[in-house]
């Protein structure tokens, strides 16, 4: 099997300044004369600024990117040297935290710099405010800034990040490539690796370690189960001993280089009922639909319509994940979602994942998961397709 060559870390500035010209052209058809983002994924996306300082609640992060030119940094002091490492050259601070104001001030003054000042003529801000989106910032402070930034005023901007980071870049298919390939060789080994006898708790150490072995950066998400079935499936181990005859199913999200993979691998121990071998068998077959009907053009409900035909031909008692399948990048789900009325048209260099799952008796959910980029003539598997038939170890 080909291996996959470690791609570069971070992107280089060319990359950067075509993110910045995509937004502003949308900006510009919207009529928006700046987008303001404070969330993680956004200004990484927009900068470049990548630390796992995010997971810190108590200062803001704002970014703001003009009508022209590149974006503009208005962040916590500590923050300065990070960002000082990127593309952005304007950067403005404040010490934070200053709860009395955490950088409102600053934003304020800046926001009316980069749009032309506070004058009789409003201007509009983008802030993304819909599905999927929010405000990284106490909502006390976000009543102040709507008040203090008048005449201007805030516009829906979710259409014009979702825009961007639908469609990925070479570079970026090649960092969710690489993870991807990363954990598909962990799942291909789990048969080496775990065993009869182990608890939940062992067997998700030992796993997680394997992966960071192999080469991921991090696993931030490992959810699953072990049983003879189960429906919950995003718990956290426990100390259950895994017996013969049991299901495991392993769910991760592991990241390479702020990419991410998402996809799941069930595994038997000992053996499987008929009933469980069947309900593996029509979620593989779902996501053979899901693939057939990848291409640019089509449709996510076209691909719910194509993997739900086939759960429902199969016996599936029900879903509750609420959709099959999602776009995936920096995050582990991102834009769009597979359900019968998202209708978001594909795009060639969309990454999606397929998801199909079934209730196959009461009490035990199946559920499969692939990695795809959408290429011109049809989908490309990032992750190396699971067996058709359920493995036993």
């Amino acid at each position: 099997m080909t291996e996959i060559a470690v791609p570069e870390r971070g992107f280089p500035e060319s990359e950067f300044v075509a993110r910045a010209a995509s937004a502003q052209a949308m900006m510009a058809e919207r009529g928006l004369d700046a987008l303001l983002v404070c969330t993680e994924p956004e200004v990484r996306y927009l900068t470049g600024f990548h630390t796992p300082f995010w997971q810190s609640p108590t200062r803001p992060w704002f970014v703001i990117l003009p009508a022209e030119g590149r974006p503009v940094a208005v962040i916590p002091g500590i923050g300065a040297s990070a960002m000082g490492t990127t593309w952005v050259t304007d950067i403005r601070t404040w010490p934070a935290p200053r709860p009395t104001d955490d950088g409102l001030a600053l934003l304020v003054d800046t926001l009316a710099e980069l749009t032309g000042g506070v004058d009789s003529t409003p201007t509009r801000i983008g802030l993304p405010m819909g599905h999927e989106t929010h405000v990284r910032m106490p909502l006390a402070d976000l009543d102040l800034l709507r008040d203090r930034i008048v005449p201007a005023n805030f516009v829906d901007a979710t259409d014009v990040v979702r825009g961007l980071r639908m469609v990925k870049s070479d570079r970026e298919i090649a960092k969710v490539a690489h993870i991807c390939d990363v954990v598909s060789g962990a799942f291909e080994g789990i048969g080496d690796l775990l065993s009869v006898g182990m608890t939940e708790r062992e067997a998700f150490r030992a796993f997680r370690i394997d992966l960071l072995e192999r080469g991921a950066d991090d696993v931030p998400y490992l959810v699953g189960a072990t049983g003879p079935g189960f429906d919950d499936i995003i718990k956290q181990p426990s100390d259950r001993v895994i017996e013969s005859g049991d299901l495991l199913m392993f769910d991760t999200g592991s990241v390479f280089d702020g990419y991410s993979s998402d996809f799941d691998r069930y595994v038997a121990f000992g053996g499987a009922d008929a009933d469980a071998k069947r309900a593996y068998r029509t979620v593989w077959e779902a996501t053979e639909a899901g693939l057939a009907t990848a291409k640019p053009g089509a449709t996510t409900s076209d691909l719910w319509r194509a993997m739900a035909e086939v759960l429902d031909a199969g016996g599936s008692l029900g879903n509750s994940v609420g959709r099959l399948g999602h776009g995936l990048g920096m995050q582990v789900t991102e834009w769009p979602s597979h359900t019968a009325d998202d209708g978001t048209v594909l795009e060639e260099g969309m990454v999606l994942t397929l998801e199909p799952g079934l209730t196959w008796a009461p009490g035990r959910m199946m559920v499969h998961e692939e990695n795809l980029v959408l290429r011109a003539d049809g989908p490309e598997l990032l992750s190396r397709r699971a067996p058709a038939d359920l493995p036993i170890i």
